[in-house]
């Protein structure tokens, strides 16, 4: 009498709460011995973009998106998405540049770790679609943010109409310090910003506000990243994505357990109770969807964006980013 043995797979992706429970064994993942690794995102598109290391893995919406749209991707999506992140806070300027508005961007020039990194992707969608301002009517510098010498993670073939230098020699971080950039658009603060430096401002004031006042208006909570299957995996199992699903939406749902419980908060932060009402009122209970439905509008604005960025050659279908089986037998 033969024995099952589950198929085992590594995954590797940030140390989210939503994914803990995979991590530390509470959630099982039927037919499946995940083996769960830690590993930074910058670290991890590397690895996965250049040498496909893990079967499983957390990985940029916009690489996945060009991937598809230019010619097929390595990996097949799950309408999974470890990190969403609202990226009008992460838009930051030169206080002496005479930017009072986000309009004034136009002309202007603005530095970016990676032109392709999806924070950008959002940020610049988010600038041409209310405020006019697109890709093209910046001068874009790439670099590294805190250390110079970072360069794109994918080859780009961006359209003439982009302007996009790469800066080896100096970081961004003193470039918009010393009014070199006007602005820098990122996904984390840069250190002149952390240390309060003068020179630095916010674009937006009031982020939280201008982000709740947005959401009401376009439906939008911008998805950083998802989880991907390496494709000759899926080939071999085409189980797998189904079984993942079911899985990453159960730990999910742990995480939702543990920052409801107000009377022992799992956050560090003092008032993280009362930022979760507040998220709560502001974008109901189910305020972390998984799903291609619950998540249409961000994901179509995303595919959109790639394209008019010069980055995606076509606006791919949606539903080109997932794996097929999902979309119908799964609603998560």
């Amino acid at each position: 009498m033969s024995t099952l043995t589950a198929l085992p797979l590594s995954f590797a992706c940030g140390p989210y709460d939503r994914t803990r429970g995979l991590r530390d064994g509470r959630v099982a993942v039927r037919g499946i011995d995940l083996n769960a690794m830690e590993v930074g995102p910058v670290e991890l598109f590397w690895r996965q973009l250049r040498h496909l290391q893990f079967e499983v893995a957390e990985m940029s919406l916009s690489a996945h998106i060009m991937a598809t749209a230019n010619g097929g991707s390595p990996f097949v999506g799950l309408p999974v998405f470890p990190s969403r992140v609202f990226r009008r806070a992460y838009v930051y300027l030169h206080a002496g540049a005479g930017i009072d508005q986000p309009e004034d961007l136009a002309g202007r020039t603005i530095g970016v770790p990676e032109y392709h990194m999806t924070a950008a992707l959002f940020i610049r969608g988010f600038l041409s679609d209310d405020h006019g301002v697109t890709a093209d009517q910046v001068s874009w510098v790439q670099g590294g943010q805190e250390v110079p010498g970072r360069k794109e993670r994918i080859d780009l073939d961006l359209p003439d109409s982009i302007s996009l230098r790469h800066e080896p020699d100096r970081s961004l971080d003193d470039m918009l310090v010393d009014g070199s950039i006007d602005a820098l658009v990122t996904a984390s603060p840069p250190p002149s910003w952390l240390a309060g430096n003068p020179a630095v401002t916010r674009l937006y004031p009031h982020p939280r506000a201008a982000e709740v006042e947005a959401f009401g208006r376009t439906g939008i909570f911008p998805i950083m990243h998802l989880v991907t299957v390496r494709r000759d995996v899926v080939e071999r199992h085409p189980w797998v994505p189904g079984n993942l699903v079911t899985a990453f939406a159960e730990a999910r749902d742990l995480a939702y357990h543990e920052a409801r419980d107000h009377g022992a908060s799992s956050s560090i932060l003092p008032f993280f109770p009362l930022e979760h009402e507040q998220t709560v009122r502001d974008f109901g209970e189910e305020y972390w969807p998984y799903g291609v439905e619950a998540n249409r509008a961000t994901l179509e604005a995303a595919v959109r964006y790639s394209h008019e960025q010069g980055l995606a050659q076509r606006v791919c279908g949606v539903e080109e980013l997932f794996d097929a089986s999902l979309l119908e037998e799964h609603r998560v």
